[in-house]
């Protein structure tokens, strides 16, 4: 009797046990399941509403007010856990955007950036997009659908004409080459810059939209505020190619998911006209960064100059520049990019934006600036937030192509366009025939 009891409890005991494990089993497998559900989905409805953010004063350490080093670990530390916050508050608390609870903090050590305790106290009211009760006018709808259009036939016509990177995927594109793609959560906006055409004055606008740059602790409302020495602060710029730094390996899936959302644009010019103001800018005016890094190298290669001067001060007072044609044979010379990818100045469009792997919703161009901003910002609905400088008359144009060429020799001409054949191609520019065969 007592042996079967001892059995029938033994039994139960048993049970009892295997029942546990299996409830722990199952718990288990239910949180991997979460965890892959998360990976999948979850993550990328989270990131996606997620901007960049810096830290809060408040939640600062004394050593990191202290120590602005200190400071800057502790921003990489806390700028992931700050935007779970956000999400959270908005998930709990209804909120509309999990940026209003979160403002984005100054480059460390920035003086016309400096916040206090009392940016915390202040609240700038959200400005609201714009609604407008007229239509766009039909012929610059129609002239964006043709710019596109063109993009889309040139990328899609594999015998039309080849060109480096032009058939690979957005997967395929290296991080580092996705720098140029300007992020704004707040409004929903990507920029892709492009040195030499107006990118001064569009990151302005990026920079006041965004509100990355406080001054004691309100937002920069007028781009030509800016000040002119921060507006190409890196800083100040979330480009995609941080996103793997901030994002990890949910990065390319965030990507994608902005690049469909969101509004996309760029602005193009001329691919000549373009090298000759950039040219212009940094080699015909002194450049201390560009004579030691680039003009050196002409000086020594192209003009005999064994030994030049070691500074633009001293080469400009001797009367001592790289030539135009000095700066084409540079280009032209395969051993260029051997030692270093071409400056982003002159870098061929297509590889600083990618318009085969990015379908862009806004192509603008410098030619028509004024026009082409005015659509852009009604398109983007904050032309009641941002109006567009107003554009440097100084400007490079396409009618002093003949005297800039007139001293490059006719086989370097039709070299240089092959070079950047495919930028005239993808924006609808006219090869400059006259340049070609004289």
């Amino acid at each position: 009797m007592r042996m079967a009891l001892s059995q029938s409890k033994s039994t139960k005991m048993g049970k009892s046990r295997l029942f546990r494990i299996f409830m722990i089993v199952g718990a288990v497998f239910m949180i991997l399941l979460i965890i892959i559900y998360w990976d999948d989905v979850g993550a990328s409805n989270f990131y996606l509403h997620t901007t960049i953010s810096g830290p809060h004063p408040s939640r600062l350490s004394p050593q990191a007010r202290r120590d602005p080093e200190k400071k800057i670990e502790e921003d990489k530390e806390s700028s992931f856990l700050m935007d779970i916050d956000a999400f959270v508050n908005q998930f709990l608390e209804g909120t509309a955007d999990p940026t209003e609870q979160v403002r984005g903090e100054p480059p460390p050590g920035d003086p016309h950036n400096q916040s206090s305790e009392k940016s915390d106290e202040k609240f700038v009211p959200r400005r609201e997009w714009k609604i407008h009760l007229t239509p766009i006018d039909p012929e610059k709808k129609q002239k964006q659908e043709s710019r596109k259009q063109l993009i889309q036939d040139v990328c899609s016509n594999r015998s039309f004409l080849d060109f480096p990177g032009k058939n690979r995927t957005f997967d395929d594109i290296p991080n580092k080459e996705l720098d140029h793609l300007i992020v704004d959560d707040r409004h929903g906006i990507i920029y892709c810059y492009v040195p030499k055409v107006a990118c001064t004055n569009w990151k302005r606008i990026m920079i006041v939209l965004s509100e990355s740059l406080l001054l004691d602790g309100v937002p920069y409302q007028d781009p030509l505020d800016v000040p002119q020495e921060l507006i190409h602060n890196s800083s100040l710029h979330f480009t995609f190619n941080k996103f793997w730094k901030r994002y990890g390996k949910f990065s390319r899936h965030l990507m994608k998911i902005k690049l469909k959302k969101y509004t996309k644009f760029l602005f193009v010019r001329d691919p000549f006209v373009r090298l000759i103001s950039a040219y212009r800018n940094k080699f015909e005016q002194e450049n201390e960064d560009f004579y030691k890094r680039f003009a050196v190298i002409m000086l020594k290669k192209y003009s005999n100059y064994s030994n030049p001067p070691a500074s633009v001060v001293d080469a400009f007072a001797a009367g001592i520049r790289p030539s135009f044609s000095n700066f084409v044979r540079y280009l032209l010379d395969p051993n260029t990019e051997k030692e270093m990818p071409f400056n982003e100045h002159w870098r061929q469009i297509y590889r600083l934006c990618h318009p085969c792997q990015i379908n862009y919703d806004f192509v603008g161009k410098l030619e028509t600036l004024d026009e082409d901003a005015e659509h852009l910002l009604r398109i983007l609905r904050v032309d009641n937030v941002v109006e567009f400088p107003q554009s440097h008359r100084n400007r490079t144009v396409s009618s002093w192509e003949q005297d800039w060429f007139a001293s490059i020799p006719l086989e370097s001409r039709k070299e240089l366009y092959r070079l950047y054949e495919a930028d005239f191609k993808l924006f609808g520019y006219s090869k400059p025939e006259k340049l070609l065969h004289e």
